[in-house]
This record gives structure tokens, C-alpha cells and sequence, in this order.
């Protein structure tokens, strides 16, 4: 049986691989006395060698990032949403086997039916071309996602992260001051101080006052070696 190929950028060798990877179970249940099989084993090997790849890549770029955030970095790409979003990226739902009745339900727009596909195609394409090719598939979002994942964190992260420091010492005291105003009504800076015990650490400048305290207490964090 000939498959369509959807445009992953890799050409298959074993086009059994590729069939399998795109076989959801309704379909195979519905041709079971054909010998199909569906992606199910596909997507618990591509669970694990995503998780491996993306793993890699936040471990090798973000250095100074402790092990409780590379854990929280590597669950928002790996997510149901984000391999959802590549699954549409590819048009993978027009490309897979469905039985009737998820057809008929919506399975090729179906969030959690295309995230699992997304899985399998990496897997099929890991045994068939190695971890190389994997990475070829998929690594390029891993990055795309992590960048997108750290540009949207939360305004307070920063500020949480060194409260949290702080407080292990009951003796030190974390405050912030307004500095000063700069710029004219329309495109306003703040510059705000940090202190610990009433010294200045950093400060920090930005359109908000949050937006400058959240700098001060990055730039801090740097001072700390966090």
C-alpha cells in the first residue's frame, strides 16, 4: 500500500515506518484481519526520544538554568499544546489513517489525536534514520518554543526566584526603590534600585515599574551566579 508522504522534510527509506507512524488505532482496529497495526508503539518510543532531544538541547544552551526549570522549560515544549501546534504546522491530520468513526468525530483536528502523531512520526523517523535525522524533524520547533517559553514567562519570576533566596536568610531584608524617571510622557523609563539590608545590588530600568524591578532582580540573580 502506497502512502501519501506529508511534508516533514525527510524522505523515508522503510515506508512501512511511515504508514505505521500515520495509522491511528481506529483504523487499525477497523482492518485488523489486514495485519495493520497502529502508531500507538510509535508514539511511546517518540515520547521518550523527544524527551531526550529537547532534554539535550535546554541542558547544552541554558547553562546557568538550575534542574526544577529545565524540568518546567522541557514540560511546556513537550506539551499536548505545542505538539499540536506542529502537528498543524505539517498538516499532519490530512495525512493519517482514520476509522470511520473518528472520522466522522473530528480525529484529524482533534488536539490530542495530532500531538500523538507528532510523537510517532518522530519515532519512525528515528528508527529509520537515526537520531540525526530525529533531530532534523523536530529540533528546530524545540528551539523555536523555547525561545517563545522564555520571552512569555512570568512577570514575577525573577522577583520570586531571588525572594526565595532571600528568605533562607531571616537576616537580610529585599527592598526596591524608585530611583528616578527618565523620558518624556509617551515613552516613559524607571529606574529602579534593588537593596538587600540597605545596600544597592542592581538596578534596573524599564517602561513599568514592575517591568524595571523584574530587571534589577535578573541582573541580581547574575550578581549571585544564579
Amino acid at each position: 500500500m502506497s502512502i501519501s508522504q506529508p511534508p516533514i522534510g525527510y524522505q523515508f527509506h522503510n515506508e512501512s515506518l511511515l504508514q505505521n507512524a500515520l495509522t491511528h488505532s481506529s483504523y487499525a482496529n477497523e482492518n485488523r484481519e489486514k495485519g495493520v497495526h497502529s502508531n500507538e508503539r510509535l508514539e511511546f518510543l517518540g515520547d521518550a526520544v523527544l524527551g531526550f532531544i529537547c532534554a539535550e538541547y535546554i541542558y547544552e544552551h541554558f547553562r546557568s538554568m538550575p534542574e526544577g526549570e529545565l524540568t518546567k522549560l522541557r514540560a511546556s515544549i513537550v506539551c499536548e499544546k505545542s505538539l499540536h501546534e506542529y502537528a498543524l504546522r505539517l498538516h499532519l491530520g490530512e495525512y493519517l489513517l482514520l476509522g470511520h468513526g473518528e472520522e466522522s468525530g473530528g480525529g484529524r483536528q482533534r488536539p490530542s489525536v495530532l500531538a500523538d502523531a507528532v510523537e510517532a512520526m518522530l519515532a519512525a523517523i528515528y528508527l529509520d534514520g537515526g537520531i540525526r535525522a530525529a533531530k532534523g524533524f523536530i529540533l528546530d520547533y524545540i528551539k523555536e518554543k523555547a525561545e517563545k517559553v522564555l520571552r512569555t514567562r512570568h512577570p514575577l519570576d525573577y522577583k520570586t526566584a531571588l525572594q526565595e533566596i532571600v528568605q533562607k536568610n531571616r537576616e537580610e531584608t529585599l527592598t526596591y526603590r524608585l530611583k528616578g524617571e527618565t523620558g518624556p510622557d509617551h515613552d516613559k523609563r524607571f529606574i529602579i534600585e534593588l537593596l538587600i539590608n540597605s545596600n544597592v545590588i542592581a538596578e534596573g530600568v524599564g517602561r513599568s515599574k514592575k517591568e524595571a524591578e523584574q530587571e534589577a532582580a535578573r541582573l541580581a540573580l547574575e550578581l549571585m551566579g544564579q
